[in-house]
């Protein structure tokens, strides 16, 4: 069985590769899995990637990759050569994307000798709420457009989505427990909401079933973010 450890991922929104690494020490060893995103990512590059996998730290690339299949299937190969063991494309790029870049990254692993790394689908972003869905001229609920993407994504074979952890439960009943739910817009109970719409504390989120929880602004931003970091393992804990 998976630990708090296992399952918290740290998100380094930060702008240089200089900030990502200090945030790092700070955590000491606290963690091990980090999320590096498109604001580090575009500042950095892919070898942000390997000094952190030289920290022994496991990364997953939110990158988000949505553009058309054979695109989208040669940056999920070279995201396999980062190291990462965990990347995401977005679900609104269709069933045929989805898997071209989950078969692209598998076998790019395969040739490489190396595991395959997860490959996750985002779905509805916990920035958005219900009325930002109504405005895209969709006319469903949220976590109904959430659950027809992530049955998208698993009709094209990929590991898993990111969502909210409000659609967590509707996700696993319809999908499966064994289809991995990654879920941002976690905030402690001791800390603030920010600009996220679609929030829930870790410990209702596990509740939820979700597999894993990504945190950043209420770790990196406290005064000690190893002490946030342990805390939010601690309320994981209680789950």
């Amino acid at each position: 069985m998976k630990t708090p450890k296992d399952r918290l991922i740290a998100a380094l929104d930060v702008d240089s590769q200089d900030e990502a690494m200090a945030a790092v020490a700070r955590l000491d060893g606290a963690l091990q899995w980090v999320k590096v995103g498109a604001r580090l990512f575009s500042a950095a590059g892919p070898s942000v990637v390997t000094l952190l996998k030289q920290e022994g730290l496991k990364v997953f690339l939110d990158l988000k990759f949505h553009d058309i299949p054979a695109t989208v299937a040669s940056s999920c190969q070279n995201a396999v050569v980062t190291g990462a063991e965990m990347m995401n494309v977005h679900a609104l790029g269709g069933r045929d994307m989805m898997a071209e870049g989950a078969k692209a990254a598998r076998e790019a692993a395969r040739k490489a000798g190396d595991h395959a790394p997860i490959v996750i689908a985002v779905t509805v972003l916990t920035s958005m709420g219900q009325e930002d869905v109504r405005q895209l001229g969709v006319n469903k609920t949220v976590e109904e457009l959430a659950l027809i993407l992530a049955s998208g994504a698993k009709a094209a074979g990929l590991d898993g989505v990111v969502a909210s952890a409000h659609e967590v439960g509707a996700i696993k009943a319809a999908l499966g427990s064994d289809f991995i739910v990654v879920t941002p817009g976690i905030r402690p109970a001791w800390a603030s909401a920010d600009d996220q719409k679609r929030i829930m504390t870790p410990a209702e989120a596990l509740r939820q079933g979700a597999d894993y929880l990504v945190v950043g602004r209420p770790i990196f931003s406290a005064k000690n973010p190893k002490e946030a970091a342990l805390r939010t393992l601690e309320e994981m804990d209680g789950a």
